[in-house]
Formats: C-alpha cells, sequence, structure tokens
C-alpha cells in the first residue's frame, strides 16, 4: 500500500497563493501537523518513507521517518508540478479563460509542467512503490497526490480540477489483482 501524506502548511499555503516549485518551510502550524502524520503513520510500521525534494516536504518527512525509525529517502518524481508563470499567484488571480484551457487540455502548461507531464511521473513511481511489498509513505504535494488518484480510478488527469487534498491529508492506493485501488481519500481526523 502506499500513503500518500501531503506536506503540512507553509505561509504562502496559508495565504491562498499557488505554491509550486518555490521552497518555503513549514509554519509552527505545518511542523503540528507533521507531528500528526508522524503519530499516525508510525503505528502503521511502513517499510520506506519517501519524500518530495522541496523543503516543506522533507521536514514533514522527517517527522514521519523518525517516529518510525526509518531515513526519509528523496524521490524527484514526487517533486511539485511547476506552476511556471502561474507560481506565487493567488488561487483566485488565474484568469478564467487560462484555467480554462488548462482544464481543456492536460497537455498545457502555463509556462511549467504539464498535467500529463505530471501524471506519468507519479504513475511511474506509484508502479514501483506498490512493487516494493509493504506500507510505503510518500511525502509529497497536492498536485502528485491528486495525479495519483486519477491513475487509480483509471480518469483523465484534468480530473485534478474535481478534487480537494488538504495540508496533511492521507489518501491511500493499494494494488489489487485487477489494478490500483483507492482505498481512501483526504483523511485528516489525525489533525484533530
Amino acid at each position: 500500500m502506499i500513503v500518500l501524506a501531503r506536506h503540512g502548511e507553509t505561509g504562502p499555503n496559508r495565504e491562498g497563493r499557488i505554491l509550486g516549485r518555490a521552497d518555503p518551510e513549514l509554519t509552527e502550524e505545518g511542523r503540528r501537523q507533521a507531528a500528526g502524520l508522524a503519530h499516525l503513520l508510525a503505528r502503521e510500521e511502513p517499510v520506506a518513507v519517501f519524500t518530495s525534494p522541496l523543503l516543506r516536504a522533507r521536514e514533514t518527512a522527517d517527522v514521519i521517518a523518525a517516529a518510525c525509525g526509518l531515513e526519509a529517502e528523496t524521490d524527484p518524481r514526487l517533486v511539485e508540478i511547476d506552476w511556471g508563470a502561474w507560481e506565487g499567484r493567488p488561487v483566485g488571480g488565474i484568469a478564467t479563460a487560462e484555467m480554462d484551457r488548462l482544464r481543456a487540455d492536460a497537455g498545457t502548461a502555463p509556462e511549467g509542467e504539464s498535467l500529463t507531464a505530471l501524471g506519468a511521473r507519479v504513475e511511474e513511481f506509484c508502479g514501483e512503490a506498490l512493487d516494493r511489498g509493504g506500507l510505503v509513505v510518500a511525502v509529497t504535494h497536492v498536485s502528485p497526490i491528486k495525479a495519483a488518484v486519477a491513475w487509480t480510478l483509471g480518469a483523465p488527469d484534468t480530473a485534478a480540477f474535481r478534487m480537494y487534498v488538504a495540508l496533511a491529508s492521507v489518501t491511500r492506493i493499494e494494488r489489487r489483482s485487477r489494478g490500483p485501488l483507492l482505498v481512501s481519500f483526504n483523511e485528516t481526523a489525525h489533525l484533530l
């Protein structure tokens, strides 16, 4: 099984800004959220913890890995999508025409990475993680989690626009004889 954990809160998350490849650290709230994830996942005895190379994910993964007696391993396939020209803009500040173009064609990108390219790298990671056996934790970002869910469900990459993934949430995917199965999505009870 793969447990996809979204990193804890950062300043730009709190401000409602698009956060792609920028590299801010966790806020105090983000560190509290990481501790909640660690408490939840340590009881499940993962065999490996992988993380995006970005600081917010690494900080979250290090707390989880330490609680599990493991070392977090960086995997670049878990990095957030490159939003290009949209980076740092308010989430509501994207022109409707720009957003509609991306929603209509997952192969387009705002001078960054397309949803199609993101989906391909996340699918490769998920396939390898499921082949590994045991529980694998992957600390990543909102867009890779959405891509993993779309892959699991056999949905188009643009299905990402119909999902909400909370900070420090957990999504679970396992392999069954007929392919991947979405076991849970956007768990947040561990943050209460």
